[in-house]
């Protein structure tokens, strides 16, 4: 009887067990561990000549996997496929069907679609209700992703190679967030800090204790620099003796408006400031609480909808119920008349929702006891920032109180300012108290207009322009997103690569090109412009969109895309030539003198007899290992946690440190 049972295939075998308990034994349930099939791994697989038809084959690794798929599916008639509700996921599953039926019995097979956001009882049961057809649409578009990511690493990768040293290899998205951290890391380098200088002055008013600290805003009505002490000197000797006055009170209720609720990029970027989670940590545990977890007693049951997505739609229902909540929890005074409506940026996809709990009961409260740490403080985000968004505005009273000293007659008029605002309603705030201490404790109700102040103390201070930031995980997915680079589905993946190749190491959570990434960089910026161009890979972005909206053919994307991109190659070709570094050493085995490559693990030094000598070693800096007995040489090695440096007699000796002595820091 089991035999003959509608079987679901999901990507995880982490939904398996919830999917299962869902739809109550009525149904077998495997999973397929993610790509089954793809594009070969030794050759090309992509036929440009043949419209650019791809060559799809069973990854090895995972050949067992679908031998035991056909296994269990050998006697079923329905397959519903159930992997993820995106473009990946959407491909996943349709060429798993071409695998899952023989010829002989391929139309005695039928094959259906389920998609939900959520792994909830409703969610579930509703989706296999009304199952439907594979989206061919959304199917293209992923493989045209496929194959132009093919083409480009696959055609740069042996020229990255010979000009620059073995096992390297270039993205096509990965590439260009590459270069935004190089072209940051220069815009450092070439930095040059400009002097600025302010004044605040601390007024007295008599009678009161407490002082009113003002700044020079204006002077004569108009905006100033200060560029150096001795015109700040000139000023100060100025102010001195003249008389403040305030001239001026302005009060004003300012609202504050809750966020928009969350998705993938911002969760990213929430998690990264407010709980120190890199991008690939985050959407681990996303995935966990997705995928379900088990409460007590209850059925496991995913906590939030699908993570990635760049929408931030919400469902009526969701809406309607978190609005019941508010009202029931907080007050009616929390609650608008009408629900918060947000707009998705254009490429969105509005069918897709935004992170969201499943149910909004489901406080953080009550789950903290069934999470982990970081479950819990994840889940708690997407909690507050759903809630929140449907909540009123927060409002402040705002004060300004204008001082001026000096007048027309005298010569020149100087203007100060000071403000502080207070919460007078919390609004969504009541959410996050730690928001609500941006407000400033100046009490101003005591000055009045016409009031005349005495000054106490005049501060100078001199200050200098600081460099642009290095970006974090935070500011480069933000950066990524509204630049229209990559989707949801590929922010935490392009910053790993990045890591992974060694191209770029994150110090203190910021990141910093390596000499191999400025290196890469440089090369596709002279041969392969495009290739590492903002808005040219931004229009490649939104024209996988057309193909998914069918409104572009994909083959007809590509074959735009490969034209000039073959000629860029050619000319690549023709004109890279591998140049050798040759370092003041020689080669034990040989007595060649020995060279400086790059590998994947970064920088080493190589017989230049290559590959008669295959002799190699780590690239020493120099620096004796300060292990007491020892006497190797610290080698500069890379984990993704950053650089560190580490003996060149490791294992014997395991001394590291991260950061060399302060006199040998430019080694």
């Amino acid at each position: 009887m089991s035999k003959s049972k509608p079987v679901v295939i999901v990507e995880s075998p982490a939904k398996v067990k919830t999917i299962e308990k869902i739809l109550g034994g009525k149904f077998k349930v495997l999973s397929s561990m993610g790509h089954l099939i793809d594009l070969p791994k030794s050759t090309l697989g992509v036929n440009i000549e043949q419209n650019f038809e791809p060559k799809w084959i069973v990854v090895r690794s995972k050949q067992k996997i679908l031998k035991q798929l056909k296994k269990e599916t050998k006697s079923s008639k329905e397959i519903y496929v159930a992997t993820d509700p995106d473009r990946e996921g959407e491909a996943i599953g349709w060429n798993l069907t071409s695998h899952l039926a023989d010829k002989e019995d391929k139309d005695k097979k039928k094959f259906f679609r389920v998609t939900f956001q959520e792994i909830t009882k409703d969610a579930v049961l509703k989706a296999f209700e009304h199952p439907r057809e594979f989206d061919m649409k959304k199917i293209d578009a992923q493989v045209a992703r496929r194959i132009l990511d093919r083409i480009v690493g696959y055609k740069i990768s042996p020229l990255l190679w010979r000009k620059i040293g073995s096992h390297l290899s270039a993205g096509r998205v990965q590439s260009v967030a590459l270069r935004l951290i190089v072209d940051r890391e220069r815009s450092i380098e070439a930095f040059v800090p400009q002097e600025y200088w302010q004044i605040a002055v601390d007024l007295k008013k008599e009678g009161f204790d407490g002082l009113l600290t003002a700044s020079l805003e204006k002077i004569n009505n108009e905006n100033f620099e200060l560029k150096s002490q001795e015109e700040t000197d000139k000023i100060v000797s100025e102010i001195k003796n003249q008389k403040f006055v305030v001239t001026n009170i302005s009060e004003r209720e300012v609202k504050r408006n809750p966020s928009p609720p969350l998705i993938t990029s911002t969760l990213q970027q929430e998690a990264f400031n407010k709980l120190g989670f890199n991008a690939f940590k985050t959407m681990m545990i996303a995935q966990q609480l997705y995928e379900g977890i088990e409460l007590g007693e209850e059925e496991a049951t995913g906590l939030i909808t699908y993570m990635r997505t760049d929408s931030v739609n919400l469902s009526q229902d969701a809406v309607g119920h978190v609005r019941q909540f508010i009202k029931n929890t907080f007050g009616e005074q929390y609650l608008p008349e009408k629900p918060n409506q947000y707009k998705s940026r254009k490429s969105a996809q509005e069918a897709h929702e935004a992170i969201r709990p499943t149910d909004v009961l489901k406080n953080p409260q009550v789950v903290k006891k069934f999470l982990d740490h970081d479950q819990s403080k994840l889940y708690e985000l997407i909690w507050n920032r759903f809630v929140s968004c449907q909540m009123v505005p927060a409002v402040y009273q705002y004060k300004k109180i204008e001082v001026t000293a000096g007048s027309p007659n005298s010569g020149r008029v100087f203007q100060f300012g000071a403000s502080g605002s207070t919460l007078l309603f919390d609004g969504f705030l009541s959410l996050d108290k730690e928001t609500t201490e941006e407000e400033k404790k100046i009490d101003l109700s005591r000055y009045l207009k016409d009031d005349e102040l005495f000054l106490s103390e005049m501060r100078p201070t001199q200050h200098f322009t600081k460099p642009p930031a290095r970006f974090s995980e935070a500011s480069l997915v933000k950066a990524l997103e509204e630049d229209g680079i990559g989707r949801p589905s590929t922010y935490a993946s392009i910053i790993q690569t990045l890591v992974t190749r060694n191209y770029a190491v994150r110090q203190r959570g910021y990141f910093t090109a390596t000499e191999l990434g400025i290196s890469v960089c440089d090369l596709l910026v002279q041969y392969f412009s495009r290739i590492v161009d903002v808005a040219f890979t931004a229009q490649m972005e939104e024209n996988l969109d057309l193909v998914e909206e069918g409104k572009l053919d994909y083959p007809k994307l590509l074959a735009e895309f490969y034209a000039p991109f073959q000629a860029e190659l050619v000319h690549a070709e023709e004109n890279i030539v591998k140049t050798e570094n040759f370092v003041d050493r020689y080669c034990p085995q040989c007595g060649k003198q020995m060279v400086v490559k790059w590998g994947r693990r970064g920088k080493f030094l190589s017989c230049s007899g290559f590959p008669e000598c295959k002799f190699a070693q780590p690239f020493l800096s120099g620096i004796k290992c300060s292990q007491q007995g020892c006497d190797g040489e610290l080698v500069k090695r890379s984990s993704r946690r950053g650089t560190f440096y580490g003996c060149s007699n490791y294992p014997k000796c395991t001394y590291v440190t991260q950061e060399l002595p302060e006199e040998n820091k430019n080694v």
